[in-house]
């Protein structure tokens, strides 16, 4: 198994960046997969979750209406789009794979992150 992450940077607040991963090495459409963060002196937070079809989503309260996850099963990747960023938001974020075809499976592989630093 293999989760490649790309797209995160230095933005302004307010500013936008999308995050994607590449997936190889499992049949990607057969799991959920989720974006977590981690900030420094914070717990790693889950910040979105989409099903293996890509027809149900949750979202952390704290990126609701700024986030949207999304995926392509034929491209085996999955992204995230970040609009309206905040300091808040800066942290190294994770793309994930579940354990199971199950939405609610825990993580079962971690990508290696991508830091997205979010500041004027």
């Amino acid at each position: 198994v293999q989760l490649v992450e790309s797209g995160g940077g230095l933005v302004q607040p307010g500013g936008s960046l999308r995050l994607s991963c590449a997936g190889s090495g499992f049949t990607f459409s057969n799991y959920p997969m989720s974006w977590y963060r981690q900030a420094p002196g914070k717990e790693r937070e889950r910040v979105a979750r989409i099903s293996s079809g890509g027809a149900t989503t949750d979202y952390a309260n704290s990126v609701k209406g700024r986030f949207t996850i999304s995926r392509d099963n034929v491209k085996n990747t999955v992204s995230l789009q970040m609009n309206s960023l905040k300091p808040e938001d800066t942290a190294v974020y994770y793309c994930t794979k579940g354990g199971g075809r199950s939405y609610y499976s825990p993580v079962d592989f971690w990508g290696q992150g991508t830091q997205v630093t979010v500041s004027s």
